[in-house]
């Protein structure tokens, strides 16, 4: 009876052992800093004067290092970045052009969608499937009776007038029509 007990207690004991927690830390064999990383040389700073704006790149043939400024528009019906709606041209509120709208530009159709989301001076824009310039939308305004829009750097892509109710009409800033409809 009492090799009953003594292997009872040492099969009890024999269970708690195995009920005790044992980790295994992966990190335990790393070493404890890392190894210092070699200095890399550092290249001296040059200074200088810049040259005056115009003035010769030090024997360049031509003079500048920058091109020459554009003089005038290239589209007679751009003046100073905006076109020129005619005077039939009706009034534009600016929340009734937002949502969805139907573009043909230079011949090819796309979409347009217009947002009250401020972004810069104008609200946030976009297009999906268009060509050309109107990829870079990204925000329009209305400005008197035109509707503009302009790249995401600000520059303007093109300017429409209301033409009809749901019908806007106008050109890119390259010179191509452009046209909105719902």
């Amino acid at each position: 009876m009492q090799f009953r007990y003594v292997a009872t207690g040492l099969a009890l004991t024999l269970a708690l052992a195995g009920c005790q927690r044992t980790a295994y830390n992966p990190y335990n064999d790393l070493p404890a800093q890392p190894a210092p990383l070699q200095p890399q040389p550092v290249p001296s700073v040059q200074g200088g004067q810049l040259p005056p704006p115009g003035g010769s790149m030090g024997g360049a043939a031509g003079g500048s290092q920058f091109p020459n400024a554009p003089m005038a528009s290239a589209n007679p019906g751009m003046s100073g970045g905006q076109m020129a709606p005619p005077a039939a041209a009706q009034d534009v509120k600016k929340d009734a052009m937002v949502g969805s709208w139907r573009v043909n530009a230079a011949g090819q159709s796309c979409d347009m969608f217009l947002t009250l989301t401020n972004l810069g001076g104008g609200s946030r824009g976009g297009t999906r499937g268009c060509a050309g310039p109107l990829t870079m939308m990204g925000s329009w305004d209305v400005t008197g009776k035109s509707v503009q829009f302009k790249d995401r750097d600000g520059n303007l892509l093109g300017s429409v007038y209301k033409s009809a109710d749901n019908r806007f009409d106008g050109t890119l800033s390259s010179g191509q029509q452009l046209s909105l409809s719902r």
